[in-house]
C-alpha cells in the first residue's frame, strides 16, 4: 500500500496553494468523511465477534449508514470547490449593459445559493456521523472506543467548519425565504455540536 503521507499530500498541497479552491468547505467534507470512516472501522471491528452478537443488527445498520455518509462527504469535497468556482465565474461575467448586469446578478445569486447548499449538506452529513458515532461508542467494540471518539470529533470539526461556509454566504443572498429556511436548518444541525462534546466526555470517562 502507498504510504499514507503520499496519499494525502497532494490534497494538502492544494489546500495550502494560492488558489481559493479547494478551501475550508472541501476540508470540512474531507474531515467529515474521515469521521465516517472511523465509525465504519469500529463497526467492522465489532461485527463477527461472539460477544457482540446481540447488537450485530444495530452495528450492521450503523455501518451501512456510515459508509453511505462517507461516500456522500467524499463527493462533497469536489462539489464544494466546484460550487465556489461557479460563484467566481459568475462575478467575472460582463456587466457593461443593463441586460448583462441583470444576467450577471442572477448568475451570482444562483451560484451563491448553490455554494450555500453544498456546505449545508456537509454539515447535515457530519451531524449524522456524530449520531452514528454515539451509537458505535455505546454498542461497539470497546477496544476501539478511542477511534470512534476521534471520528466524532472529526465530524464535529467538519460540521462547524461547514457551518462557517454557510454563514458567510447567507448575507449575500437576496431571497429572504431561502435565507430564513436554511439558517433555521443550520441552527438545528448545530445542536449536534453539543452531542459530540457529550460523546467525547463519555468516552474519556470510559478509557
Amino acid at each position: 500500500m502507498m504510504p499514507l503521507e503520499e496519499l494525502i499530500q497532494p490534497f494538502l498541497d492544494e489546500l495550502a496553494g494560492g488558489t481559493p479552491t479547494p478551501g475550508g468547505g472541501s476540508a470540512a467534507a474531507a474531515v467529515g468523511a474521515m469521521g465516517a470512516a472511523l465509525v465504519s472501522m469500529v463497526c467492522n471491528l465489532t461485527l463477527g465477534k461472539e460477544k457482540f452478537t446481540d447488537v450485530e443488527a444495530q452495528i450492521k445498520d450503523t455501518l451501512a449508514q456510515a459508509e453511505a455518509l462517507r461516500t456522500e462527504l467524499t463527493q462533497l469535497i469536489d462539489e464544494d470547490a466546484a460550487a465556489f468556482n461557479t460563484v467566481m465565474a459568475a462575478f467575472r461575467l460582463p456587466k457593461t449593459t443593463d441586460e448583462e448586469k441583470a444576467t450577471r446578478s442572477e448568475a451570482i445569486q444562483t451560484a451563491t445559493r448553490k455554494a450555500t447548499l453544498t456546505p449545508l449538506a456537509t454539515a447535515r452529513a457530519c451531524a449524522k456521523v456524530i449520531e452514528l458515532g454515539q451509537l458505535a461508542a455505546e454498542k461497539g467494540n470497546p477496544n476501539a472506543i478511542s477511534d470512534v471518539g476521534a471520528g466524532v470529533i472529526f465530524a464535529q470539526a467538519g460540521l462547524k467548519a461547514a457551518a462557517l461556509n454557510v454563514l458567510i454566504n447567507l448575507p449575500s443572498i437576496k431571497d429572504e425565504a431561502f435565507v430564513s429556511t436554511h439558517r433555521a436548518e443550520l441552527d438545528h444541525i448545530l445542536t449536534k455540536h453539543d452531542l459530540a462534546d457529550q460523546v467525547y466526555q463519555s468516552i474519556k470517562h470510559k478509557i
